[in-house]
């Protein structure tokens, strides 16, 4: 059991699905809906998000097998403690699970949660492998969470999400492109096209910082815009210092582990943020 625990990511299934729960409570108050919030469409997009993104994560590291063989050789399948046909079947038991809760909610969640199942797939098969399509991918994927709680109240609902889908998609698009030079070793072996490998590391750490500080600069638009309250300025203002500092780590000491770390901790306060500025 914790041999799939670990090829689930099982903290960043909860994340996702926090974040997911987070946008449904955010749309609710900006759709000033008088109904109360249904329960169990709640809780139903809460196990997709959770359910998807596990998945997600074991079907990256079935066809990744030969990267990690070189970066993570501790994981669950180039450790033997998961066989490739076993890892396969199970993502395919959570894509049909998550997809199917999705229609039972309404027919936008269940388009959501079926395109993000083939894209998560031709992902990990194909576009990881290209230079920086998989980078817009994953950051698509990421930001489409908040899409997909909006989606729950329909049109209206991914309309008032909009600005947290493109703040959560850019600041996941900077990580990526870092995290791609902190494997830059075991991508070249195991014949990658990465954007690191294209145009080399330290550019490639000059288009992180880009898009980073995109993310930062954007980040007081929900408040102006009155989706959040002032709370959620205090706290992605620590999160703003933390992208900072994975931008200084990544460009100047050329630290791409440490600049990962960084932009994941950052990532979990803008979270928080977010959810501290929807009460």
């Amino acid at each position: 059991m914790h041999a799939y625990i670990q090829l689930i990511r099982f903290g960043n299934c909860l994340m996702g699905a926090f974040a997911a729960i987070i946008s449904v409570f955010i749309a609710y108050n900006m759709l000033n809906l008088t109904v109360t919030i249904p329960f169990f469409e709640t809780l139903s997009i809460f196990l997709i998000v959770f359910l998807i993104t596990g998945a997600g994560n074991t079907i990256n590291d079935y066809f990744d097998v030969g990267i990690d063989a070189v970066n993570k050789p501790l994981r669950p399948i180039p450790s033997g403690q998961i066989g490739l046909s076993q890892a396969l079947y199970f993502s395919l038991i959570l894509f049909a699970a998550g997809i199917s809760l999705g229609f039972l909610i309404n027919t936008i969640c269940g388009l959501i949660a079926l395109f993000n199942s083939l894209l998560l797939i031709y992902y990990a098969r194909t576009l990881k492998r290209t230079v920086l399509f998989g980078n817009l991918t994953v950051g698509y994927l990421t930001g489409s969470t908040f899409l997909f709680g909006g989606a729950l109240f329909g049109i209206a609902g991914l309309k008032t999400l909009s600005v947290l889908f493109l703040l959560a998609t850019f600041a996941t698009i900077a990580r990526e492109i870092v995290k791609d030079i902190e494997d830059i070793e075991g991508d070249k072996k195991d014949g990658a096209n990465t954007l690191p490998i294209k145009i080399g590391a330290k550019s490639s750490a000059y288009v992180a910082a880009s898009v980073g500080f995109l993310a930062v600069l954007a980040s007081p638009i929900p408040y102006m815009q009155s989706i959040l309250s002032p709370t959620y300025l205090y706290v992605v203002g620590i999160a703003d210092v933390l992208f900072a500092i994975a931008v200084f780590e990544i460009i100047v000491r050329s630290n791409a582990a440490r600049s990962s770390k960084l932009f994941k901790i950052a990532m979990m306060f803008a979270l928080l943020s977010f959810a501290a500025g929807s009460v």
